[in-house]
């Protein structure tokens, strides 16, 4: 088999190449053999990441086993829990690209001829399948797996938990001591946080386009069958390797469909949209928020997890995990059994092996939640190009709703003012300059829908972004507003008090506000100065970002 490593380390020209590999502790043997990146994001920060150096070691047991030579670096990763509400949220989304790059430079550098990519996080998911897809290589993701749920009160509670106890104690609802117990409580180990939030969405969805292995998703960080689902990973990769599966012949339309299809079927975070939107372009099979509509139509929602219920991802795991959820959807020929993935063998034969466990969890396609998809795109003329809503996790009772616009410039603006108790029952508040460009970075907005649900404003009070919200927001809050702010999207033009109707059912969202007067408003308006010092990343990120609807690729 020829080797692309064999450019860097065969013959007598590669001999100071040999020299420097020796360097490392290799052996003649070892270098003679294919040479496995092992993409690690482990750091000390992240708790999903926190267990990734033993992931690794497992990894690199089964790729010796197989006959190959690991060879491990790292990559950066942003924790959103830690980054949110701060400027920090604004270099979130955009370290995606940073990931995707530097695994790019690393791999071709060192003429790597396969690799194991070891997220964990929002943004280390996808910014690793972005490289996967760009390189073209034999690929496989092993994550770290979710964060167990913790215990309060006798019930399970999750990251979104202490958020929403936040605005909790605002109201005057619970005490310092309750805060605190629950701080203490929420996140219990080490792991991607235990609710269906963006990390958990993503590490699930890379099952369905094909690219991790049965369980990648879902099985919790500290099982010890993570670790030998670590070791058949490095295994694996040694077979895609001799068999020439590389990533983008799994990566294919038909995979990128199955996952926004298992997307809809699960409800995940809103944030999936932008990441598989650019995946699939860096794949070759582009998608647009057209598409993810039609899939919303004809696939319905069978699963409900934190937040939109008290399940989390050790039960979706026990109740059969991600096969499960796709045995179902393969009832109503909702999927592509024939693509390829990383298991050596079509989609079918993972699927064909599943079985739900548990129908409380996974519900049957002859009784699911809703019969349309957990994610709805939504237009009109406040987001001409579109915006995204999680309507699983909204209650009856707001899926239409008109009130005044409440007008903020800022996440910081409008927290402040919910906190401080002045978003009334009726109202929708508009946070705007916020979008990939604006932001820049397209911070989320978990700390606003969670002050809105702990003051007890959840079924009154609409929320409405160019920025994004974390997958841990519930209730009507509709981001991705496209054209942003930034860009002189409708967003722009809104003033306080004009009302705003939302129709989550007919996906319609409009600024009840005449056209002349609209008119009148973009004459007077101009693009705002810019957040960021001209010689920063974000300087640079603002300058290349493409809008929300077609994933916020760099140019």
């Amino acid at each position: 088999m020829e080797l692309r490593s064999d450019r860097m380390k065969t013959g007598p020209s590669k001999a100071p190449h040999r020299s420097l590999l020796k360097a490392d502790g290799l052996t003649d043997e070892e270098i003679a053999r294919p040479l496995i990146a092992v993409v690690n994001s482990a750091n000390e920060v992240i708790p999903g990441h926190l267990g990734l150096r033993n992931v690794a070691d497992a990894v690199k047991a089964g790729i010796r086993m197989a006959g190959g030579t690991p060879l491990e670096f790292s990559t950066i990763g942003i924790c959103d829990g830690i980054a949110m509400n701060h400027a920090g949220m604004r270099y979130s989304l955009a370290s995606r690209e940073v990931i995707a790059d530097s695994v790019e430079l690393v791999v071709q550098a060192h003429a790597f001829d396969a690799m194991v990519l070891i997220p964990n996080c929002d943004k280390v998911v996808p910014g690793m399948l972005m490289a996967a897809a760009r390189l073209d290589i034999p690929a496989i993701v092993v994550s770290g797996g979710p964060m167990l749920a913790g215990r309060h009160g006798g019930k399970d509670i999750d990251l979104d938990t202490v958020f929403t106890a936040v605005g909790k104690h605002a109201a005057g609802a619970i005490g310092d001591a309750e805060l605190c117990e629950i701080e203490n409580a929420a996140c219990p180990t080490c792991g991607s946080c235990a609710g269906l939030f963006t990390a958990n969405s993503m590490n699930c969805l890379t099952e369905a386009i094909g690219m991790g292995l049965p369980g990648n998703g879902t099985i919790p960080a500290v099982y010890s069958e993570r670790l030998r689902l670590a070791k058949h990973a490095g295994m694996k990769i040694m077979e895609l390797l001799e068999k020439g599966i590389t990533a983008r012949q799994v990566m294919t339309p038909g995979a990128v469909r199955n996952a926004m299809s298992l997307d809809m079927a699960f409800g995940g975070s809103s944030n999936t949209v932008l990441h598989l939107t650019a995946i699939a372009h860096e794949a070759g099979a582009d998608i647009t928020l057209d598409d993810w509509a039609a899939v919303s139509a004809r696939t319905p929602n069978l699963v409900r997890i934190s937040p939109a219920s008290d399940y989390h991802m050790q039960d979706l795991d026990a109740a059969g995990g991600i096969p499960a959820i796709m045995s179902e959807l393969a009832k109503r020929d909702l999927l592509d059994l024939d693509v390829m993935t990383v298991t050596g063998a079509p989609m079918r034969a993972t699927v064909e092996r599943a079985a739900v466990r548990d129908g409380d969890v996974i519900h049957s396609v002859d009784a699911p939640y809703m019969a349309v998809g957990g994610l709805r795109v939504m237009r009109g003329n406040l987001a001409p190009n579109g915006a995204v809503v999680k309507q699983s996790a909204v209650s009856a009772g707001m899926r239409q709703h008109s009130g005044p616009a409440r007008v903020f410039d800022s996440e910081e603006a409008a927290v402040e003012a919910i906190l401080s108790r002045r978003i009334l029952e009726g109202d929708v508040v508009v946070i705007r300059y916020e979008g990939p460009k604006g932001g820049p970075g397209m911070r989320e907005m978990l700390t606003p829908t969670s002050a809105i649900s702990g003051m007890g404003l959840s079924t009154s009070v609409a929320l409405i972004t160019d920025g994004r919200f974390s997958g841990a927001t519930k209730g009507p809050a509709i981001g991705h507003v496209s054209p942003e702010a930034a860009a002189g999207g409708t967003i722009a033009l809104v003033s306080e008090g004009d009302t705003i109707r939302i129709d989550i059912d007919a996906g319609t969202i409009t600024l009840e506000v005449p056209d002349d007067v609209l008119v009148a408003r973009r004459a007077m308006w101009t693009a705002p100065a810019s957040k960021t010092a001209p010689n920063s990343y974000l300087a640079r990120y603002a300058a290349q970002v493409s809008s929300a609807d077609t994933g916020a690729v760099l140019s």
